[in-house]
């Protein structure tokens, strides 16, 4: 009985047919629950084909292992446009296929052209997890997850300037350790039902750049628990450190998310906390008297949020931000207004100028955001054909003879 519970409650409803299904659910329910339940399976079989459909698996060698992953493409992708990558993390226990349909953010993906990622943790005793600063002795989640991100790269013309992570619990502490030891590649985070361990809160997190930080959190929530305890920061300790790491102002804009669904349970009010370095903010949406759960998720149990969709809100929040935007480089100001670079960004030739009072420099430098050098030219020149290279931010620096290096920021797209 608690299989077919489970079961129901996690896959059996497709989202195309999903307004259709909740019809039928009122008609059926309450006179036939035994038929309620062959719907519910009927329904579990269409969403699991149809997701076949536009998914893919496939593997990749990090670690010593290989560690398997769930792609959904759009119909609409067609290799042209450079398109957002979404990185979506299960919790602990579940599973990238649980996680896909839990959060369904297919529909989403469709409408605004981005490709997700659906990773599987590794195994500890049994069930799957996410390393989420927890040990460094245990798997490297870190490295897994950008070596995911140029294995898919190499495959589709990803935006490497919009890449995303969210995540359920541990997908969500996982999200918030990409946050502090990935923001190279990482533009924003949303984290549901997730928190920080208490061994990397404020000591082992070095984001490179503001990082904007969405938290969807139930009070309620017994496993995750609002207030922290030993191993996890409280919420609102987490919410005030990105805050204080973005800049943002310290007093948030409030508001209360309209009570649509006075059936569920719970409600949701929104804390903005907005003007933040490079336009960053950070976002809270507190479930009063919410569980640990996905909002939006229709068989999430009573104390499931549904005044608004998670996966939506997201969505909405990553959509504002590129990598490009939050990253900045610190200039020699003496030849700030030294050098110019043109187009930017660029599809193919990228030209450089100087002015009278900078010249005869001995070294032109391309580097990658991981600081790997792609083009050195000894000699002076005046352009650099960046065809080549990928998709992404890149650091052009000139170095004189009188060893003063001047380094501008420029996008290859």
């Amino acid at each position: 009985m608690l299989y077919f519970h489970f079961m129901d409650k996690l896959f059996a409803y497709s989202a195309k047919y999903f307004g259709f299904f909740l019809r039928i659910n009122k008609l059926i329910l309450s006179s036939n629950p035994s038929s309620m339940k062959k719907l519910l399976l009927c329904f579990f079989l269409y969403a699991t084909c149809s997701i076949a459909q536009t998914t893919s698996i496939d593997s990749i060698f990090s670690g010593g292992q290989y560690r398997s992953y769930r792609l959904y493409v759009p119909a609409s992708y067609n290799g042209v446009t450079p398109r957002p990558l979404v990185i979506n993390l299960h919790g602990y226990t579940s599973n990238a296929q649980q996680q896909q349909l839990l959060s369904n953010f297919m529909p989403i993906a469709d409408t605004a052209n981005f490709i997700m990622v659906l990773p599987n943790g590794s195994y500890s005793n049994g069930q799957r997890f996410w390393n989420a600063g927890i040990s460094p002795t245990l798997v490297n989640d870190i490295n897994f997850l950008s070596a995911l991100i140029d294995s898919i790269d190499l495959t589709y013309n990803i935006n490497l300037n919009k890449v995303y992570s969210t995540g359920m619990s541990n997908g969500g502490f996982m999200s918030y350790t990409l946050a502090c030891e990935l923001s190279n590649r990482i533009a924003a985070i949303a984290s549901v039902s997730g928190s920080i361990f208490t061994p990397q809160y404020g000591v082992n997190c070095n984001p490179k750049h503001p990082v904007p930080v969405m938290q969807i959190h139930g009070t309620a929530d017994a496993t995750v628990p609002f207030s922290g305890d030993i191993n996890m920061a409280p919420i609102d300790s987490v919410i005030n450190y990105w805050v204080t790491v973005n800049s943002c102002n310290s007093t948030p804009t409030f508001s209360t998310i309209p009570n649509v669904n006075t059936a569920d349970g719970c409600t949701a009010v929104r804390y903005l906390y907005n003007g933040g370095n490079s336009g960053s903010t950070v976002e809270l949406y507190k479930i009063i008297g919410g569980g640990h759960t996905w909002p939006g998720f229709p068989f999430g149990g009573v104390v499931t949020n549904m005044d608004f969709n998670a996966s939506v809100e997201i969505w909405r929040f990553f959509n504002k931000y590129t990598l490009s935007s939050l990253t900045s480089i610190s200039e020699n100001e003496q030849l700030n207004k030294s050098v110019r670079v043109y187009p930017n960004p660029t599809n193919s030739i990228l030209h450089f100028e100087f002015n009278t009072d900078y010249q005869n420099p001995i070294s032109i430098e391309i580097v990658d955001i991981l600081g790997k050098v792609m083009f050195s030219e000894p000699t002076i020149v005046d352009y650099i054909s960046v065809e080549n290279l990928n998709p992404g931010i890149y650091f052009l620096s000139v170095k004189t003879k009188d060893s003063i290096e001047a380094t501008v920021k420029f996008i290859k797209n």
